[in-house]
């Protein structure tokens, strides 16, 4: 690469993929990004907009999110769209005791990390949202909890990095890679060849299927999340809303099946309740299911009754990219030289946008980052196949 700006393709133009093409773009980097529809096309438009906090893990995850979440507060005057950011505050919504005594370590270990939470009891917790059933045993709070528009978010990094010169292919698709040794040299798509000095597989739930194109394994698998919309309605809550069952069944699915997949809600600009989610492993499916969508009605009627009266306008699902211990692959690959990985968010995807985006380009760009990558290494698993290279 010396003597030359290198040519680095972007795999995937969901949230991530936009993210690192804007940030390397910015920097004058020649970037090309290759997505099989349109940006914002997947799992990106198909998820609601929880900036959440509070569903990190105490450690390097929250650490990652909470300065995700200080880059968040520059894009809106830094995007060429309005990507409708509010810092609403957030609730955990807590319904029983057992689920209470949990949270006391959980909130303990996560002020322990800087994030200002505070658990509130039922009086307090119905003060903040009296929507709420009184049924409720409390709730954690955090006044950073925040939501954005994901979409409008997505297509602004899009926008931005177009502004920024980089090449954006839609409706191609990755068929297969060239190597000379330890090296990709190039990517082969539906629209031709596209040369290649690095290459980031940034592509969501089918990041694991691109790189056993390469010849790789990483344990990235789709996790379906199905979400219901209701009617526009008068300001109904003041804060987004997850629930207890929702943080557990995020971390462990065997959870999911037994206490129940939890709650998450948010309110949007136009009045309208995103009602959220199921956590299935279905395959591609992105298919709603009566059962998955009575699921989330029910869950959610028993925490904010008005949503017994409420018609439901509209359903979707969205593929998220699970890895096995919950948190994403960011980094080099040990396979090739030249090959990166920003894949396996789940769905922390729209919330870890900019900080992912600012890492990459870190270190792709400089070799170095301000925060340790470590964690987050690819080759963590230890999963080397004898896959042949494509």
């Amino acid at each position: 690469m010396t003597g030359h700006t290198p040519h680095i393709v972007v795999i995937g133009g969901g949230v991530i993929g936009c993210a690192i093409a804007w940030h390397l773009a910015k920097r004058d980097a020649r970037v090309t990004l290759v997505e099989q529809k349109d940006p914002a096309a997947g799992s990106s438009g198909a998820c609601d907009g929880l900036v959440f906090m509070q569903s990190k893990k105490p450690g390097i995850h929250l650490t990652l999110a909470m300065k995700s979440l200080e880059l968040f507060g520059a894009l809106s005057g830094r995007l060429p769209f309005d990507i409708e950011f509010r810092q609403t505050g957030g609730l955990v919504v807590i319904e029983t005791d057992a689920e209470y005594r949990a949270m006391e370590k959980y909130v303990t270990a996560q002020q322990d990390i800087g994030l200002p939470v505070h658990l509130l009891d039922r009086n307090q917790t119905l003060e903040r949202e009296p929507a709420l059933s009184k049924n409720i045993a409390g709730a954690a709070w955090s006044p950073v909890d925040a939501q954005v528009n994901p979409i409008n978010l997505t297509l602004g990094f899009a926008a931005g990095a177009r502004q920024n010169h980089a090449r954006i292919l839609t409706h191609t698709e990755v068929l297969g890679f060239r190597h000379q040794g330890n090296r990709v040299t190039a990517v082969e798509t539906s629209q031709g060849t596209v040369e290649a000095d690095i290459v980031v597989n940034c592509a969501g739930a089918a990041a694991g299927m691109v790189s056993k194109r390469m010849g790789m394994h990483h344990p990235v698998t789709p996790r379906r999340g199905q979400i219901a919309v209701t009617h526009a309605t008068a300001p109904l809550l003041t804060h987004c809303l997850i629930s207890a069952k929702y943080v557990a069944a995020k971390f462990d699915p065997a959870l999911a099946q037994t206490a129940g997949q939890g709650i998450s809600v948010e309110q949007t600009d136009n009045g309208n309740l995103l009602l959220g989610s199921t956590r299935e492993f279905a395959g591609f499916d992105t298919a709603n299911t009566i059962e998955g969508i009575r699921s989330i009605i029910r869950q959610t009627a028993a925490v904010l009754p008005a949503v017994k009266s409420m018609d439901i306008i509209r359903t979707f699902a969205g593929l998220r990219p699970y890895t096995p211990d919950g948190l994403p692959l960011l980094g080099p690959v040990r396979e090739y030289s030249n090959v990166f990985m920003a894949a396996g968010h789940e769905g922390d995807g729209i919330a870890l946008s900019p900080v992912t985006g600012l890492l990459m380009s870190e270190l792709i760009l400089d070799g170095k980052t301000q925060l340790s990558l470590n964690p987050f290494s690819p080759d963590r698993f230890n999963t080397v196949t004898g896959g042949d290279h494509a």
